[in-house]
């Protein structure tokens, strides 16, 4: 080292150094932050990369599913989520609805319903678009896999009626559900499933015994949700509503 280039005791650094020096802490901050941004980008990968992986272990007879994550079967959010197409789907349905179930020690379940089927709790539920007489109503369903529909429980109910808001958009339409007057004062559901009388939502004045032939039921849309079934001769046309099981995964 020649003498110009010897620093004394006491001397300053170079300028050079002292800049590096001022920068370090800067460098540092935007680092981490580059750091931690990329951290989080993988996470969300990952994150969707799950999710979608457990969308694969679904049957293998749609080509395309939604894929609905959510805490409970009581609860149903509208987020839902596409997933990559396998190759090699192929089969009968373009759609399936699934919601995730967790239940506590029973690890997490799938409640699937094909395209065109609604999701509530542990069932599936079918809107018709064209309307027809009660047994027909029931054949139909019945061709389907289904049922017209069982109502048990008021969330039921409401979820009824909401869906039936969001498809017609109309007051004072009839859709049946399964509910018939087997013998006079004696109702029975579909399924053979016990009336409930804590369970029922007629409209003020219903079940009228007036005409005599009026022994199947529908919900007549209105504003009353709770209060909006009616029984009518199962001879008119009426809309229909369909329930089965949601297939677990």
């Amino acid at each position: 080292m020649n003498q110009q280039e010897r620093v004394g005791p006491g001397t300053a650094a170079p300028a050079e150094g002292s800049s590096c020096s001022r920068l370090s802490p800067w460098v540092f901050l935007v680092s981490a932050l580059a750091v931690k941004t990329a951290l989080m980008t993988v996470g969300l990968v990952v994150l969707f990369h799950m999710s979608c992986g457990q969308c694969k272990t679904l049957p293998q007879n749609a080509s395309e599913w939604h894929c609905i994550p959510n805490g409970s079967v009581s609860e149903i959010t509208h987020v839902s989520q596409s997933c990559d197409k396998p190759a090699a789907l192929q089969g009968n349905h373009t759609e399936l609805h699934c919601i995730l179930a967790v239940h506590q020690g029973k690890g997490r379940d799938w409640k699937c319903c094909s395209e065109g089927w609604r999701p509530f709790q542990e069932s599936c539920y079918y809107f018709s678009d064209d309307q027809m007489p009660w047994d027909e109503s029931q054949q139909n369903c019945s061709g389907m896999g289904s049922q017209l529909v069982v109502i048990n429980t008021k969330a039921e109910q409401a979820f009824l009626y909401k869906e039936i808001q969001m498809k017609y958009r109309q007051n004072g339409i009839n859709l049946y559900i399964g509910l018939r007057e087997k013998e006079a004062g004696q109702w029975r559901w579909a399924d053979q499933t016990p009336y409930n009388e804590r369970a029922a939502f007629w409209r003020r004045g219903e079940p009228s015994d007036q005409p005599s032939d009026e022994l199947c039921v529908v919900i007549h849309y209105q504003k009353d949700i709770f209060r909006n079934w009616n029984n009518v001769p199962c001879t008119i046309h009426s809309y229909w509503i369909c329930e089965t099981a949601a297939e677990t995964i």
